[in-house]
């Protein structure tokens, strides 16, 4: 068989379901193997978006998704999404057809050295320079993307090593259990526990990597002790769970961070410092920091341990339990009371433009607790980060680790794919969603059902917010938009555009009724952002 037809057949082994890209001359042989596979191709309008796609898929099924690419300039353009993956921890297998090796030791056309490009944005880079070590090469590197933490993997595969004729097969796949916590360890993050007087905890992406929630709610329920989620962790506790604090992520102070702030021992659980740096939340650094994942703690000197505790999270979190006594009173009831008050003041709110909190008190009313919003990055993110109530995990997915604009479309169509029984809904800035709009075409050419809800106000929101609170004013942020209806209808999909506040929580039910691409155009009034930040300089902790 062809060199690209074993490819593919060690592809298949892999479990892959979908690959996410664009055909070039230099994948030629591939695509053609693809025809007599059960992958899927989903042919993307822009490289980037494929590489965002495989992002997400990634992020909510574990398995590692896939992205192609020709090579030169095809290749560059996945480099954001890999980026992406790579830094926020989801699994992704990235290929990229390359020039002839007969070719690649001098100047040619489109030919750059991709092995070198990609090596410091994931965690294996290579390129296939035989036929007889394709089996080698996929195995390694899905095993790579996938396993603890996770990230991405690039394969560069010249177009003459895909037309060779081997004999090989692909390699019986094998995945490493984690071990138990050391007993040692485990005992000593009780004693310190058990000796606190005010502990919290901060829930990081690895919960939701591990499929701890249900152990992570156990320990917390069991022990008496508030949660606090970052971005990427949101749901890992549920909203409404008497024991959650909320979000903790906005560089400014807030309610939740107040919880953290009178912490004599946080409890970090699946927590990367790459999510929210610990300089933030330990300033001085003076309280004690219990490190529970299944990777060691980086290094750094706001995050020093009192106590580390590797291996599967779930078993880690019951055997610490199991040992370490039951606080008295948590603390954190005056607490609660001032952040369910934030969140549900604007719920009838009927200014228009739409305040920032009533988008998202209509949004989180129009969907069920198991539907999925990708958020993407701007002046909206960071509200729906603090006030979208996420109740199970995996049901906000937000990029905080590379943080890349333009992921929120790609990311839904993953979503719809990945989980085609539940709501997708892309919740996105003007600015971002016309980074990736020609997805557009993509879903309803897939035939896809998912809303995309955009934040409109003409301009970069976020960098506005930024520039006026360190300089009182701002520079080059606005821009103008298309008519978002008429840009909809022209690929075939719905638009609708919001024009009274109380048009917006139908609008929203109609079009996950739809059943089918649906743009909703909202003005938004970002002015709450200033009073955001003048309320949070001026907030005082509850006792």
């Amino acid at each position: 068989m062809k060199a690209a037809e074993l490819m593919v057949r060690c592809l298949e082994n892999e479990e892959v379901e979908y690959i996410f890209g664009i055909p070039g001359e230099e994948n030629l042989d591939l695509m053609d193997a693809l025809l007599d596979s059960n992958i899927e191709f989903i042919l993307t309008r822009h490289e980037q978006g494929g590489a965002f796609m495989a992002d997400v898929y990634g992020r909510l099924t574990g398995k590692a998704g896939v992205c192609l690419s020709t090579l030169g300039p095809g290749a560059t353009n996945l480099v954001t999404g890999v980026a992406d993956a790579n830094m926020d921890r989801a699994p992704v297998v990235a290929i990229a057809g390359q020039a002839a090796t007969t070719r690649l030791h001098k100047e040619s056309h489109q030919v750059l050295d991709l092995v070198n490009l990609f090596q410091p944005i994931t965690k294996y880079s290579t390129q296939i320079l035989s036929p007889e070590i394709i089996p080698e090469i996929i195995r390694k590197a899905f095993k790579v993307a996938q396993m603890e933490k996770p990230g991405c993997s690039f394969i560069d595969f010249p177009e003459n090593i895909a037309e060779m004729q081997v004999d090989k097969q692909p390699l019986k796949r094998q995945s490493p259990s984690l071990p138990a916590p050391n007993f040692d360890k485990v005992r000593q993050a009780a004693d310190v526990i058990s000796n606190a007087r005010h502990p919290v905890i901060i829930a990081g992406n690895g919960v939701v990597r591990a499929k701890a929630s249900n152990a992570l709610i156990e320990f917390a329920s069991k022990l008496n002790i508030p949660v606090a989620s970052t971005f990427m962790a949101k749901g890992t506790i549920p909203c409404r769970h008497e024991l959650s604090i909320g979000t903790i992520g906005l560089q400014a102070h807030d309610y939740i961070a107040c919880g953290v702030d009178r912490a004599d021992v946080v409890i970090c659980v699946g927590y990367d410092i790459v999510e929210y740096h610990p300089y933030l939340w330990n300033k001085n650094p003076n309280c004690k920091i219990i490190h529970i994942d299944t990777q060691p703690a980086e290094v750094d000197e706001y995050y020093i341990l009192e106590a580390g505790v590797l291996g599967d999270i779930g078993r880690s979190l019951e055997s610490i339990a199991a040992l370490a006594h039951r606080q008295d009173d948590n603390g954190i009831g005056n607490l609660k009371q001032m952040i369910d008050y934030q969140f549900h003041q604007y719920d009838e709110d009927q200014a228009f433009p739409v305040k920032p909190q009533k988008i998202i008190h209509d949004l989180r009313t129009a969907l069920a607790d198991e539907d999925i919003v990708i958020c993407d990055v701007g002046a909206h993110k960071m509200w729906m980060a603090r006030m979208y109530n996420a109740q199970a995990p995996n049901t906000c997915i937000i990029s905080n680790g590379f943080a890349s604009m333009g992921i929120a479309l790609p990311g839904a169509i993953a979503a719809k794919l990945a989980k085609p029984e539940q709501v997708a809904v892309a919740v996105t800035g003007d600015a971002g969603f016309l980074m990736n709009c020609q997805e557009i075409e993509t879903a309803v050419r897939l035939k896809l059902a998912l809303v995309v809800l955009v934040w409109n106000d003409q301009e970069y929101g976020l960098i506005k917010w930024k520039q006026l609170n360190q300089f009182g004013r701002e520079s080059h942020i606005q821009f103008a938009n298309p008519d978002f209806v008429k840009f909809a209808e022209s690929f075939g999909a719905k638009g609708y555009r919001i024009e009274h506040t109380d048009e917006l929580l139908p609008t929203l039910k109609q079009a996950i009724a739809d059943q089918c691409v649906v743009i909703i155009d909202c003005p938004v009034d970002y002015s709450e952002n200033l009073k955001l930040t003048q309320q949070l300089g001026e907030m005082v902790c509850p006792t």
